[in-house]
């Protein structure tokens, strides 16, 4: 989303002076036609062939000399012509130019990634010596589960093709945007800066690199790029020019934020630099993944709002923009209005400099030039033309805008601040709620119910806590910006002082963290949604209709305060209300498989609020997810099988604001990066780790354990990790549960001939080992017997788990098999036999 700006009703309903806004008619909508005309036309002609490009600029000229000619013979003959029909002309007339404009820029824009030697070479996968010049910051992948391992990460750099020589033949120039895929080797390195990264992650743009590369084609139908080079970028990346003057000045602002921010919280230290100037190399996933369920990810992008807050500072805050032309510190200073706009003017070339000058950060600029008007005139008449001029600029500047979901995002988010924003707080005054709060609650309502459909085809999921969310961090977004400013301007001059004012930024940057992560933990912080478009066509329905019940709702404060009740009910989710309206989870619940996808998750009741967790699956928000539906907040020990990265990836969602007592692991350390990444995040958490072996027994609650695999000093059958896991036999509740990791048959029937051997004949739950594999030992299963068999797999996996043989096996011997793919989580629970004995039963979620 774009800048936050309060535009409220025209006040001043008193005395009559300099302060009183002026009254005005309607909007001026005049330019809104030709803006999205364009805008439309853009995103049609990119991807159009040459000659329907030229056939998209030529007509619409052509239409538009034969409509003012005319126009023109008309007077010329003394025919009455209106002034309304003269004004017609004219805008059809000037819509038609800026389509063809628009036409012409996209078809320009288009052909240079379809022209030139780096498609045809991407064509041919050919392996190339390319001089390249970098046009953005580079920025990590995220980390990500690759089958039981966790993928590279790589570095993402977008640049531009200068040179490019191929093995044989000699170097031909060009100037295509391409995008580079580095491949450094390391996993999920401990800093974003670590290892062989650190030196490709700081590179600044206007940086010329010369590298050998492999060439491939880019994504068909959309993609800004001609081709994507794949580097080896283990030896680090060989320069060949330095970066521009401006880029080096942003660079050493930039580095001298992100030092003066090393001392605070882990929050506020990744948060600050994405508040100030967009900078989320620290940002965790975890804090994103809260960041985007409260619909907060627009403060972590270089937005509008930042320009709107440091204009602010010279102009005025916003609430005060419709009472007097010119609040801020430039009246105060005596500074005249045309110095104050030559100061703006600076402010903003300034912020273009530091958060570089990209489109993202153009179209920010444009946006907040927007807002810098608002608070300067305080009229809202010539707000939408302005908005509209700055789409129609920045779609003939940069036509690849026009495909932009964040663009879309920053136009919708301002135009309901414009045009909708002032309507709701005039309604919401009306009905006598106190103006400073209206403003607030129109704002972040209009822009939530304008953004909502386009954010739902982003992620499938509309957020609940979007409104509150914004509301709670508006409060401490200007402090915290304006802060952090004044330490990037410090820090190259006085490291202290710098360092003591982001200290003080922290503050209400860590509020706005805070406020994310609450949001995001709340049970019902949002509800899946289609994310397609057709999904938000429904929602957009749905929201119209929503606000049309809620204006007949307002003359009803009961029925207002019923719907907020309701409301709050649905976003906290009490656990009671929940368990009894769904029935989840079983009150008798003794195991629970969680639904992580291609992964183990299990959960054994240790008592009221406490679990036993047995491996932790491949993603931290599944596994965390899971635990609270089950209203887990005490683990006494977390046992990670062994450590493949689809049983530990998401231990960071195990420890999330829980008491973990230890966790629990095999002894085989391998793959040895997923085994320092678990002991890292233990270390962080202040939790202790074990090593487990064959012949523990513990205990917590009614609970029991009994550790059967593998045996202490190792054992011949132990060829990997997956034979490595650990194997539990447990008792609750009177029933008896063998979980089998992921062994494998070797394993498993060394485990078949082990000493345990004779406890477990005849269990009643089997956890099937490696998510229902084609390798299995049929002894093992043959001797365990089960009456209820659990496999964990991902819906639609490559891997074909569960294999149909396996499924066919353990129902011939007699279990009842459930699987998370079709079934969803499942709850083992108990149920009293018709012997007299303890039965087992399952719940489905």
């Amino acid at each position: 989303m774009s800048a936050r700006i309060r535009v409220g009703p025209e006040a001043g309903a008193g005395r009559a002076d300099a302060s009183r806004p002026r009254q005005e008619g309607p909007a001026d909508l005049r330019l809104v036609p030709p803006a999205l005309a364009a805008w439309a036309t853009a995103a049609v002609t990119l991807h159009a062939p040459p000659g329907r490009a030229l056939t998209a600029v030529v007509a619409p000229v052509l239409a538009a000399a034969v409509l003012l000619s005319a126009r023109g013979r008309l007077l010329l003959t003394r025919r009455r012509v209106t002034q309304r029909a003269r004004v017609t002309a004219h805008a059809v007339a000037a819509t038609l130019l800026c389509v063809a404009a628009a036409a012409g820029a996209a078809g320009l824009h288009g052909a240079d990634v379809r022209r030139g030697p780096v498609p045809e070479l991407a064509r041919e996968y050919a392996r190339v010596v390319a001089e390249v010049e970098v046009t953005a910051d580079p920025r990590l992948t995220r980390p990500r589960v690759s089958g039981n391992r966790m993928a590279p990460v790589s570095v993402l750099i977008e640049a531009e093709v200068r040179r490019v020589e191929r093995a044989g033949a000699a170097a031909r120039k060009t100037r295509a945007p391409v995008l580079l895929i580095v491949d450094t080797g390391d996993r999920k390195p401990a800093a974003p800066a670590a290892g062989a990264t650190a030196p490709w992650l700081s590179l600044l743009p206007s940086t010329r690199l010369r590298l050998e590369a492999g060439l491939a084609p880019a994504r068909e139908g959309g993609d800004r790029f001609a081709a994507v080079l794949r580097v080896d970028g283990r030896d680090g990346p060989q320069a060949v020019g330095g970066p521009s003057a401006p880029q080096r000045l942003a660079g050493r602002l930039r580095a001298g934020l992100r030092e003066a921010t090393e001392g605070l919280p882990e929050d506020a230290r990744a948060l600050l630099p994405g508040l100030v100037v967009g900078d989320t190399s620290r940002v965790t996933p975890e804090l994103d993944r809260a960041f985007r369920e409260t619909d907060l990810t627009h403060t972590l992008a270089v937005s509008g709002a930042n320009f709107t807050i440091l204009l602010a500072l010279l102009l005025g805050p916003p609430g005060l923009a419709q009472r007097a032309e010119r609040r801020g510190l430039a009246p105060r200073l005596g500074i005249s209005l045309r110095t104050t706009a030559v100061l703006g003017g600076v402010l903003s070339l300034a912020f273009v400099v530091v958060c570089r000058p990209d489109p993202s950060v153009l179209r920010a600029a444009a946006c907040g030039s927007v807002a810098l008007l608002a608070l300067a005139t305080g009229r809202r008449r010539s707000l939408v033309p302005a908005l509209a001029t700055a789409v129609l600029l920045l779609v003939l500047y940069d036509p690849w805008l026009s495909r932009s979901y964040g663009f879309l995002l920053s136009v919708l988010a301002t135009g309901a601040l414009l045009t909708l924003a002032p309507r709701w707080s005039e309604a919401l005054r009306r009905h006598g709620v106190p103006p400073r709060i209206a403003e607030a609650l129109a704002a972040a309502g209009a822009a939530q119910a304008l953004c909502a459909p386009v954010v739902a085809v982003l992620s499938a999921r509309v957020s609940l806590v979007a409104v509150p969310c914004n509301l709670l961090a508006e409060a401490a977004l200007a402090p915290a910006t304006v802060l952090g400013f004044l330490a990037l301007a410090a820090a190259p001059v006085a490291m202290p002082l710098a360092e003591a004012v982001a200290w003080c930024a922290g503050w209400p940057a860590g509020w706005i963290a805070r406020v994310a992560r609450t949001g995001a933990a709340m049970p019902g912080a949002g509800v899946d949604w289609p994310g397609s478009w057709t999904g938000a066509v429904a929602l957009g329905a749905v929201t119209v209709a929503a606000l049309l019940v809620g204006r007949r709702l307002l003359r009803h404060p009961w029925w207002c305060a019923a719907c907020a009740l309701l409301l709050a009910l649905l976003v906290v989710q009490p656990r009671p209300l929940v368990r009894t309206i769904t029935g989840w989870p079983p009150p008798d619940w003794r195991m629970v498989m969680c639904d992580v996808g291609q992964g183990d998750a299990l959960v054994l009741a240790a008592g009221d609020g406490a679990g036993v967790v047995v491996d932790a699956g491949p993603d931290p928000e599944s596994v965390d997810r899971c635990l609270r539906s089950l209203g887990v907040t005490r683990v006494p020990l977390v046992v990670l099988t062994h450590f493949h990265a689809d049983h530990v990836a998401g231990l960071a969602g195990v420890l999330r604001g829980r008491e973990v007592g230890g966790i629990g692991t095999t002894g085989l350390e391998e793959p040895a990066d997923q085994a320092a990444a678990v002991r890292r995040a233990a270390a962080a958490a202040g939790v202790p780790v074990t090593r487990i072996v064959a012949g523990e027994r513990r205990r917590a609650g009614d609970l029991s354990w009994e550790v059967v695999w593998p045996p202490p000093g190792g054992h011949p059958a132990v060829e990997g990790p997956n034979d490595a896991s650990v194997a539990m036999l447990v008792r609750t509740g009177g029933l008896r549960l063998l979980l089998l990791g992921d062994l494998e048959p070797p394993a498993q029937r060394a485990l078949a001939r082990s000493p345990a051997a004779r406890d477990l004949a005849g269990v009643d739950v089997l956890k099937v080992a490696h998510h229902g594999s084609a390798y299995q030992d049929p002894g093992l299963v043959s001797l365990a017997a089960p009456r209820l068999a659990l496999i964990s797999t991902g819906e639609d996996n490559s891997y074909g788990h569960p294999a149909p043989g396996t499924v066919e096996a353990l129902r011939a011997q007699g279990a009842a098999v459930m699987r998370t793919d079709r079934d969803g989580a499942l709850a083992v629970v108990t149920e009293p036999g018709g012997d007299g004995e303890m039965g087992v039963g399952v719940a489905r979620h």
